[in-house]
């Protein structure tokens, strides 16, 4: 074949850059088109890595010397394309080497253009030699399941139960590997001797996991493994074949045998369900069919005659396919053949409603795409007839000839009745090729326009028309944007598209918002300083709660002044109280958008109907360009997850009788949560109560035990009593608030320094939260107070308002010394001094004074329960101790810790605060 250059000059004006891409192991720097994503280049490199690289031994093949021109992606275009042509010229493609150099630099002129883009293929497997004598006769698919044959029937049920069994398998390895771990895992955490750690009876966490793995369907030497260390790890599954197809002849009995079993098969995996041979045999031949994509919106922005275009693109990639089919490979010997006898190939038009709305202002002419799909599939005709004259038909085509024909006679009669320009020069081509196959035969059996293949779309930069386009920017980050083609059709239409961006992607302000605006949150207590926060926060948010939530708003704000109490409250935290959740969505959507334009009230009338279902828009394309194509619209239904054998069949049947030729059937697989709620028919038993043993004889010996703390949090009741201390630590004030259970143990702590800067604040409330979640998980408050006694930052120095603490070296040192003479009666941590309480504690200083009970019971709390005549004996004073000399003098300050708790114990001086015993001189 020979080429003349079309797009080659075009190309030569696409500005390319350096560019630092990212790969697996290191960074290297390509060139690549100014216009493309790092994703795109990335994609392009993954591919030609995947790609084949071996050139043809035969004589007068072209060398392997790149194109001219920049070394684009680091060589790789001008390789491939240099790859093909030397194949083509070897395989006798091209008449003569300037027709095979021609040839390559339009290939990849294409590509730097952003017009075309190839499908992936095999680095290796199997190929029938270029060379070979064609097989005599007509090859069959195996790969497809004829339902009608009982035979095969049978045997599709069997693969049908296998993979069912593989899944199941696949399931409870992953469930017996978990718990197998989990054995593991018990041991590690175990702290102890390693004979007591490794033994069930001894350490209740191995008992259990490893009951589950038992239970689990682990046997013990597997057990055993995982106590001893030997981590299971189960192999990956090995992944599925390719997705089976199955010929189901006339679907209508419920009855029917093979509807049946394609049903039960589409229920355990993917299945392509074809309506006739003929089409399963096509949808089979997809999965080893080289392919291409041609972007339409593209070809209309880069080349003015849309006719002369399709032609060219239609011409130029047939025969790069048709030499990908020569030399490319299939996974086995017996694809192989049939490849080699049928040479399928798929060369598709993506992105037509992009192409329909930009052109026409967002009208959809249906008639224009049909025209346009008519025209490239006719144009790939004709190509395959020429090439079938210069080389010679497929082996398969005497079995397929008829059938090709009837098609194109069809697509004659589907296009008459077209009046514009494309749709009489798409009539007057497929006529053309009709002609042609009839005399010369067709080179492909199988020219398939319909073909899904999301990377080759990344690399040619095209993606299904939604309202929303993410795209990547110079830096690296991600933008989102109304799609360019809805803008077009919008701003033709006089529409506004700043309203139609608002309404997509969100304002992220509360200004102007419905429930939830500046004068609305203002009268719910929110000030200058959270509104502020809030809206700082909305520019990286992703949910509304999110910005009514710590750390966005602080703690004490929410506890405070929205009354948010976080053990009753709901998932959508401190925002359920601001709003109803009818507000709530009508905010959010304010905030970050809506899903579709599809309610947009500004909508242009003519667009309405377009963009109320885009996803219905692009099904219907696809519908307007299968009589175009050898192979079937397959497109996927997937059934719920409770869906049974019942609907699959119901599915099959409305599809046949719609008219579908083939249908892609699976249903949905069953998410973490459960589809069964299983009632629990064994109540838990009750541990039966041991035996007395008999008291052993009285020997003395080391007993070690592994002592497992159950790790459930303990909660406070909602009414709960506990006291409130106010004292000032250096001057600054603190005040304590106390949280205890119906047995008197502190279960949660509170920390206030209201005139302190917000970060200290923040710190000690958060630092308040912490000690009281530990607290109520089993965490003994002498812990917490060995930690944190003696601590040293400012504020530091005299307490005041305190009767037990006089001094403390920072305010943790005075909080968790109050906590520890108040609740651990370690009265050794007092050093305040031994004189009569005065109006600012607890009592007056008479010994013999008694107290009313009142004045320490919260008479709310106690709901008027308590006695009036209650009365308790003074407390609060230290216990006197003997001074220097015996009598009751004041102690001298500690030369280690400054406290004044150093006291004479006979002979030596003992500090009482930190139990030094310093050799006193004079």
């Amino acid at each position: 074949m020979r080429f003349t250059p079309f797009l080659t000059d075009l190309a030569a004006s696409v500005a390319c850059e350096a560019r630092e891409i990212e790969r697996a192991d290191r960074v290297i720097r390509v060139m690549a088109p100014a216009g493309w994503s790092d994703a795109r280049v990335e994609a392009w490199l993954d591919w030609h890595d995947q790609s084949p690289d071996d050139w043809p031994r035969l004589e007068g093949a072209p060398s392997r010397t790149a194109a001219a021109g920049p070394p684009v992606l680091d060589g790789a275009l001008d390789r491939w394309a240099a790859r093909l042509a030397a194949w083509g010229r070897s395989t006798g493609v091209f008449p003569s080497a300037s027709d095979a150099e021609t040839f390559a630099s339009e290939l990849v002129a294409s590509v730097l253009l952003g017009l075309a883009a190839p499908s992936s293929g095999l680095l290796e497997g199997a190929r029938t030699p270029p060379a070979a004598e064609d097989q005599p006769g007509p090859t069959r698919n195996a790969t497809v399941f004829d339902l009608g044959d009982a035979g095969v029937r049978a045997r599709f049920e069997s693969d049908t139960a296998r993979r069912r069994t593989a899944c199941v398998t696949a399931h409870a390895l992953s469930g017996v590997t978990r718990t197998l771990r989990a054995v593991t895992d018990a041991v590690r955490r175990c702290e102890g001797p390693t004979s007591v750690c490794a033994d069930p009876a001894s350490n209740p966490a191995l008992g259990r996991a490893a009951l589950a793995a038992r239970r689990a369907g682990a046997d013990d030497t597997a057990i055993l493994d995982a106590i001893a260390g030997r981590v299971f790890s189960a192999p990956e599954p090995e992944p599925l074949k390719q997705t089976r197809v199955v010929a189901v002849a006339d679907p209508a009995s419920p009855m029917d045998a093979p509807l049946r079993a394609a049903a039960d098969g589409s229920l355990a995996d993917d299945l392509v369900v074809a309506f006739s041979v003929r089409d399963a045999e096509a949808a089979a031949d997809l999965a080893i069919a080289p392919g291409c994509a041609i972007a339409l919106p593209a070809v209309a922005a880069t080349l003015p005659d849309m006719i002369d275009a399709l032609d060219a693109l239609a011409r130029l990639w047939t025969t790069a396919l048709e030499i990908e089919v020569a030399c490319g490979f299939a996974p086995d010997g017996r694809l192989a053949r049939r490849r080699h006898a049928v040479r399928p190939v798929v060369l598709t038009l993506a992105n037509g409603l992009d192409w329909l709305v930009a052109e026409a202002g967002g009208v959809v002419n249906e008639n224009e795409f049909t025209a346009a799909s008519g025209l490239f599939a006719a144009a790939a005709s004709l190509a395959s007839s020429e090439l079938a004259e210069a080389l010679r038909p497929a082996a398969d085509w005497p079995v397929a000839a008829e059938a090709v024909l009837a098609a194109l006679e069809m697509r004659e009669a589907h296009l008459a009745d077209l009046t514009s320009e494309l749709g009489r020069a798409a009539a007057l081509r497929t006529a053309q090729a009709h002609a042609a196959a009839s005399a010369s035969g067709r080179r492909q059996c199988l020219i398939a326009t319909l073909a899904a293949d999301a990377e080759r779309d990344l690399r040619l930069g095209v993606a299904p028309l939604s309202g929303i386009e993410v795209f990547e920017t110079r830096d690296g980050g991600m933008v989102r944007r109304l799609h360019p083609a809805l803008a077009a059709a919008i701003t033709a239409q006089g529409g506004d598209v700043e309203g139609a961006e608002r309404w997509l992607l969100g304002r992220r302000t509360l200004i102007d918002s419905p429930a939830l605006g500046y004068a609305e949150l203002a009268a719910k207590g929110f000030t200058e300083v959270e509104l502020e926060a809030v809206e700082a926060a909305l520019a990286h948010v992703e949910r509304l709660d999110e910005a009514f939530a710590p750390p966005v708003l602080e703690a004490g704000f929410i506890r405070d002044v929205l009354g948010f109490d976080q053990e009753t409250a709901g998932p959508s935290g401190p925002l359920a109280l601001l709003a109803t959740p009818k507000e709530i969505t009508a905010a959010t959507e304010y905030v970050f958008g809506h899903r579709d334009l599809s309610a947009w009230p500004s909508a242009p009338l003519r667009l309405k109907a377009i963009l109320a279902d885009l996803d219905a828009a692009s099904t219907n394309l696809t519908r307007v360009a299968e009589p175009f194509s050898d192979v079937a619209d397959m497109t996927s239904v997937e059934l719920p997850s409770r869906a049974g054998i019942g609907a699959a069949m119901a599915m099959l049947t409305q599809a046949a009788s719609e008219g579908r030729r083939a249908i892609r059937l699976s249903r949905r697989q069953a998410s973490n949560q459960p589809l069964l709620h299983l009632p629990d028919f064994e109540p838990a038993r009750r541990a039966p109560e041991p035996a007395p043993q008999p008291r052993p004889a009285t020997t003395e010996r080391v007993v070690e035990r592994v002592i497992e703390r159950v790790r459930t949090r303990r909660k406070l009741p909602d009414r709960r009593k506990g006291y409130i201390q106010k004292a000032a630590v250096g001057g600054h004030k603190v005040y304590i608030h106390t949280g205890e259970y119906e047995d008197g143990e502190l279960g949660e702590i509170f920390i206030d320094m209201h005139k302190e800067g917000a970060a200290f604040r923040s710190l000690m409330n958060n630092f308040a939260i912490a000690i009281s979640i530990g607290l109520q998980y089993g965490v003994p408050l002498d812990e917490f107070v060995d930690a944190f006694l003696l601590t040293r930052f400012e504020p530091a120095g005299r307490v005041t308002g305190n009767d037990s603490i006089g001094s403390a070296t920072s305010i943790l040192d005075y909080i968790f010394r109050e906590l520890g003479v108040s609740y651990l009666d370690r009265h050794e941590l007092a050093n305040a001094d031994a004189e009569p309480l005065d109006a600012d504690g607890l009592g007056s200083g008479k010994a013999d004074e008694l107290v009313p009970a009142a004045r320490f019971i919260s008479k709310g709390f106690a709901r008027g329960a308590t006695p009036d005549n209650l009365v308790v004996l003074p407390f609060g004073r230290k216990a006197e101790m003997p001074g220097r000399n015996g009598d009751h003098g004041e102690a001298d300050a500690c030369p280690a810790c400054g406290d004044f708790t150093l006291q004479q114990r006979g002979g030596a001086w003992i500090c009482d605060t930190c139990g030094i015993a310093p050799q006193m001189r004079g």
